[in-house]
């Protein structure tokens, strides 16, 4: 039989990695959702809202390089909107397939349901325009040729595409052949020059170091970059956004750079520094640290993802992977002594029935991180309090740190798991965060998945409390919820679950979850106020942060 519309698209995604599709069903969709339970080689995820889905094909591309999400018109994909913004702002190439009303209904302007009642059908196309790098209506004349495009597009941008279907079309044979485009090269003469000034640079400089950034990781260059530092011989520090983009255990790595906000020693050495490589990496306002960072842009070159500049000269047309493997082979290796060793977050304090403290917490949970961990850290204080633990090696570090949309890490955590069923996640999500997402626990449950999930509960939006003007205003308040007990009431009735109030019974349930038999859930109760470190510098640079 002929090849359909959807089963072209469904072969495409399927070849460049993506073996499952998050989604939630609807009418319009029907005929593509049909062909992905039908796809012997890619698995219907389902899950509890579109938002949901659009989350867990983040948290998903995260970890394979790309990710998927399925909709229906209208309703369900506005829902996603959010998600794919998230997806856009970090870089994350998610594919999210829509179906639409029939060509009749288009042709005819018929007023059906889950439109505005105004006759028009390309509204929610426009809508999602801003947050995608590219967008296609399929049909059987275009469906072989606007698939290559917009994959190109994706991992050439590393952003989001928007593939609709109408739900007459999806299932017609295709009329059309395309084959693949090949990735962009570098310019010879360009890549030579900008090469030339890099080395030049590193060269000359007394003193250097890397900064290395989550666009590399994001295009799959994690190795090249890690040969790059190894060749170099240059230390390396990462920014909140780009944790654990390299192997935090090499003794090139001097710790987290965040500004003047936190590490002192750190900062005072990069900062000193008369050549600063940064490679894929953005000086957003939390890698900034709340914008206090002073990187002299005399001394500093950015390795993009498609052009260099050194200094205040630019490089167009230069792949980062061209670029990194030209300096890899071409650098004079340094050999001074690292100049400063990386801080850990101290030793685990408290016992017994002493009350859980940040001093108590944040160290516990780093000495329970193990290689290869898939780490999903909630945008907030849970976040803040990680980031200056150095990560086992293979271990990521996953934080929505741009976007900043809380409810991501609960059904990210979801779609991790769903990338590498065969390593550990662990969710770390604050309560207030939680509340917005905590449904998809049931998904975890439903496919048998093991995760292990801390709720911090300290009663409210406590990130909000810092950074607000009266902390105690009714909007930082949640509802009190019973944490613990969620997961047997989505369906999860082999997880272990723990409340735990006091260090030894953190430390009881830590040793139990870490067996790894079973799926564990475990609230951890704090005072209302204790905040790691970060976040309490946070609060006292808001008007650097927010440039008032």
């Amino acid at each position: 039989m002929s090849e359909t519309v959807i089963e072209h698209v469904l072969g495409r995604l399927k070849t460049i990695g993506i073996d499952d599709i998050f989604g939630v069903p609807g009418d319009y969709a029907f005929s593509v959702h049909d062909a992905i339970v039908h796809d012997r080689h890619i698995n219907w995820i389902g899950c509890c809202n579109e938002l949901n889905a659009a989350y867990a094909a983040d948290g998903y591309a995260r970890i394979r390089g790309v990710g998927a999400v399925t909709t229906t018109y209208g309703v369900g994909e506005l829902s996603a909107l959010n998600g794919i913004a998230g997806a856009y702002a970090e870089y994350l190439p998610v594919f999210h397939l829509v179906g639409m009303p029939t060509i009749a209904a288009q042709t005819s302007r018929a007023l059906v349901h889950h439109t505005l009642g105004t006759g028009e059908f390309d509204v929610f196309a426009k809508m999602a325009e801003p947050v995608v790098c590219a967008s296609a209506i399929m049909t059987p004349q275009n469906v072989a040729h606007e698939t290559e495009r917009l994959i190109a597009a994706a991992l050439y941008h590393r952003r989001p595409v928007y593939v609709a279907f109408p739900s007459d079309v999806a299932n017609q044979p295709v009329v059309s052949s395309a084959q693949p485009v090949a990735p962009p090269r570098s310019d010879p003469a360009m890549l030579r020059s900008a090469s030339a000034a890099v080395l030049a640079a590193i060269a000359t400089a007394q003193n250097a170091c890397i900064l290395p950034g989550l666009v590399a990781a994001r295009a799959g260059l994690s190795a090249e970059l890690q040969a790059f530092v190894d060749a170099a011989g240059l230390p390396f520090a990462t920014m909140f956004a780009d944790k654990s983009v390299l192997d935090e255990q090499r003794p090139a790595y001097i710790g987290m750079y965040a500004g003047q906000l936190m590490d002192e020693i750190v900062s005072k050495f990069v900062e000193s520094c008369d050549c600063v490589v940064m490679v894929g990496t953005m000086m957003t306002d939390f890698n900034s640290g709340a914008f206090t960072a002073r990187l002299d842009p005399r001394h500093t070159i950015d390795i993009g993802h498609h052009r260099t500049t050194v200094g205040s000269q630019v490089y167009p047309n230069v792949e980062m992977a061209d670029i990194l493997n030209e300096l890899s082979r071409r650098v004079t290796p340094r050999t001074e002594k690292t100049p400063v060793e990386p801080t850990s977050l101290g030793p685990v304090v408290g016992s017994d029935d002493d009350a859980i403290s940040m001093e108590a917490l944040y160290p516990r949970w780093a000495d329970f991180l193990e290689p290869h961990d898939i780490l999903i850290a909630e945008t907030g204080t849970s976040s803040m309090g990680l980031a200056f633990a150095p990560m086992p090696t293979g271990a990521t570090f996953q934080n929505q740190t741009l976007w900043g949309s809380i409810g991501w890490a609960t059904p990210a955590a979801f779609g991790a798991a769903v990338a590498a069923p065969d390593r550990r996640v662990i969710l770390i999500t604050g309560d207030g965060s939680h509340q917005l997402t905590a449904q998809e626990i049931s998904q975890l449950g439903r496919r048998g998945l093991k995760p292990i999930v801390f709720v911090l509960n300290n009663s409210g939006y406590l990130i909000e409390r810092l950074l607000c003007e009266d902390p105690n205003i009714a909007y930082n308040d949640i509802a009190s919820w019973r944490y613990a007990e969620l997961p047997h009431a989505l369906g999860c009735d082999d997880w272990f679950t723990a409340r735990v109030t006091t260090c030894g019974e953190l430390d009881q349930a830590l040793q139990l979850a870490a067996r790894g038999d079973r799926a564990s859930y475990i609230e951890v109760v704090t005072d209302t106020y204790a905040a790691p470190p970060m976040a309490v510098t946070l609060h006292d640079n808001i008007q650097t942060l927010y440039h008032s």
